[in-house]
């Protein structure tokens, strides 16, 4: 496809992409819009020109200040309003290229949670990661407990503390056990870690009772975010037992602000790793499920450059996104337009790839170097953690922009 609009060929927002958010400008409500190149293409201003007028829905959803109504109309009206707007933008003679004033820059507008979210999933999908985590902490021999490569393990975190790129969080204060002691001290965490994830957002209701197939699955998925699950190894190591993650997670996660549609993803798809033994019926599934996208976590501490900590891949995940669904709805759990899923860490089998300071540093114990003396077994008060991600195939590229957050000394 060519555009009249004039993009960066590394420019993670390209003709191919179009990903929808929610922004604001000077003295303006938050409004949808598009990203293309490096501005901003508001919906709700293209949409008073008429673009969108074969469509019958009410152009109120593009004034929000998320984009959960928009998502509720379904794919036959969200699909068609991408396709008409790549159309447009590559139609020289388009009513846009007349009206310069429905783009605004994106270093001109803030950038807000995209979706409201109702209710959010964390997985723990990669088999690099358990296996890491099981040999760190467990018998090397049996690093994965004997349900993992029969389910894709999850539990039920916390969606109001979920924040949007750009968005500062706080050290955690916790219960913490002390070395050999037998009680717990009150204290700040001082094993503040990063988790490099992948979001995807619910696009479509279910009623309490219905399952989703995994052949049904795509359907209910409106697209995906990177994820930013922040935990405290400390608290964590603590509490867990005998009921999983709880405030040792709950403190914050962060997601970047533009939501990448699936259909945006589908010339990526690829094959995902051989599930050994074979999964039970209703996980079992057909073709490409995963998706060949390249991350990269990059750690800055204040006044200094970012440095690159982990290159890594979504193509990794043992367990994809269509079981995910099928495995949380098998029960007849429902599922909700804005619900965010998120992967679980991403790590590959090199130990550059892996998707956390714990494995990176392994428990401390191999400290990374972060040039200029700095070094980091965990991430410190008024570091800055940044995670990119992009698909590329060809001359095609589409991006996530970055999920961006500073850690912030304890309130």
């Amino acid at each position: 496809m060519n555009t009249w609009i004039k993009i960066d060929k590394n420019s993670d927002f390209s003709i191919y992409n179009l990903p929808f958010g929610v922004f604001s400008a000077k003295l303006k409500t938050k409004r949808v819009g598009i990203a293309i190149g490096n501005m901003v293409l508001d919906l709700e201003a293209i949409g008073a020109l008429g673009v969108f007028d074969e469509l019958n829905f009410n152009k109120k959803v593009f004034v929000s200040d998320s984009l959960n109504d928009f998502i509720s109309l379904g794919k036959q009206i969200t699909v068609k309003v991408r396709e008409i707007v790549q159309n447009e933008l590559c139609d020289k003679s388009s009513i846009l290229t007349s009206n310069p004033y429905v783009f605004l820059k994106q270093s001109d507008v803030n950038m807000h949670l995209p979706i409201r979210i109702g209710d959010y999933t964390d997985f723990y999908s990669s088999i690099e990661h358990a296996t890491n985590i099981g040999t760190m902490f467990r018998d090397p021999k049996n690093a994965l407990l004997p349900n993992w490569k029969h389910l894709p393990v999850g539990y039920h975190g916390r969606a109001s503390s979920i924040v949007v790129s750009g968005e500062n969080i706080y050290r955690p204060k916790g219960q913490v056990l002390l070395n050999d002691n037998t009680k717990p001290e009150f204290q700040k965490s001082s094993r503040v870690d990063f988790e490099l994830e992948m979001g995807f957002v619910i696009g479509k209701n279910t009623n309490l009772g219905d399952t989703v197939s995994t052949k049904e699955a795509e359907d209910f998925i409106f697209g995906k975010v990177l994820f930013n699950d922040w935990s405290a190894r400390d608290i964590q190591k603590w509490e867990y037992v005998p009921l999983g993650p709880f405030l040792a997670k709950s403190f914050a996660s962060s997601i970047s602000p533009w939501i990448v549609t699936l259909e945006a993803l589908e010339p990526f798809k690829t094959i995902g790793p051989i599930q050994d033994p074979k999964v039970l019926p209703y996980l079992g599934f057909e073709g490409a499920k995963n998706y060949d996208i390249n991350l990269e976590v990059f750690i800055q501490p204040e006044k200094q450059n970012e440095k690159t900590v982990s290159l890594s891949n979504f193509k990794f995940m043992y367990w994809n996104m269509c079981q995910q669904i099928a495995h949380h709805t098998s029960n007849g759990c429902n599922i909700n337009v804005g619900d965010m899923m998120a992967s679980g860490t991403i790590s590959g089998k090199d130990t550059n790839s892996y998707g956390s300071m714990l494995e990176l540093s392994w428990a401390g114990s191999k400290p990374l170097d972060l040039g200029n003396g700095i070094t980091r077994k965990f991430i410190e008060d008024n570091d800055t953690v940044i995670m990119r991600g992009y698909c590329e195939k060809g001359d095609v590229r589409v991006g996530f922009g970055e999920v961006k957050t500073k850690l912030l000394k304890t309130r």
